[in-house]
């Protein structure tokens, strides 16, 4: 019974973290749109934070358990997988624009190619969860939770709702339903708290096997973050003073200093 309660906590975790997808599409509910520059801004808040969460906490708390040659080889596992993935669907890239009118088999595909984006997020919250009813985390509805779980939890929260934005952005110039932003951008983390129940019943039966899954997580974040959200982040600031350069480094710096103190909880 205990193991089932964990995974449904686990479960839930990653979806809050899905559902903080939905928040990207809010402004649009009061705004026609989003400028350039604040969604270059957007996307380097989401970057900073990702890199930060992956450093000070995935990284550094896969060391306190194993070895940096572990981390580096779980590492490695996640950006190949992410590139394998990849590679398996053909580098589909997937346009917003086709989520409205697409038949069941556009959306098996399109949840394809969300999973190898979000999945790793989802990875991340389970190993993150691997301690959890152990001494040394905190008490929130009668489990013990690590606290590295509730950094990860709201990390990549927070980390999603700029993702949700950016989702949002050409369905609505295709006059789609403010409910619908909101259903789509959600839909688009979905595989979040599978691959956290997953990775979560993974490591906390196989705990040899805890620093892999912490590199592999971190691993494919950051790789993500430099091949996705910083080369989509410059496309989007083209037409900006100095490429939107300067606002992509001002929203990684502050998604970095924002989950900074975090990690010192």
């Amino acid at each position: 019974m205990a193991l089932l309660e964990n995974l449904v906590l686990v479960f839930v975790a990653g979806l809050l973290t899905a559902l903080a997808t939905g928040l990207g599409a809010l402004p649009f509910f009061f705004f026609e749109g989003i400028s350039d520059r604040r969604n270059v801004v957007l996307w380097g808040l989401a970057s900073g934070i990702m890199l930060s969460a992956s450093s000070f906490g995935l990284v550094d708390e896969g060391l306190a358990e194993g070895t940096p040659l572990e981390i580096a080889i779980g590492m490695l596992a996640g950006v190949g997988l992410v590139v394998l993935a990849h590679d398996v669907l053909l580098d589909a890239d997937i346009d917003p624009h086709q989520y409205e009118e697409a038949d069941f088999k556009k959306l098996v595909l399109i949840l394809g190619v969300l999973t190898v984006h979000s999945f790793p997020e989802g990875v991340a919250i389970g190993v993150s969860f691997a301690d959890l009813g152990l001494e040394g985390g905190t008490q929130f509805l009668g489990f013990t939770i690590p606290v590295l779980a509730v950094f990860m939890t709201i990390a990549i929260s927070i980390h999603n709702i700029p993702e949700g934005t950016a989702i949002s952005i050409p369905l609505r110039s295709m006059d789609v339903a403010n409910w619908k932003l909101v259903w789509w951008a959600v839909f688009s983390s979905l595989p979040q708290p599978i691959g956290a129940v997953i990775a979560f019943g993974f490591v906390r039966y196989a705990r040899e096997f805890l620093p892999y899954g912490f590199g592999f997580a971190a691993g494919a974040m950051i790789y993500l973050v430099l091949t996705e959200f910083v080369p989509e982040a410059l496309n989007i600031g083209e037409r900006l003073p100095r490429g939107g350069k300067p606002e992509l480094a001002g929203g990684i710096a502050v998604g970095a200093l924002v989950m900074v103190p975090l990690a010192f909880v």
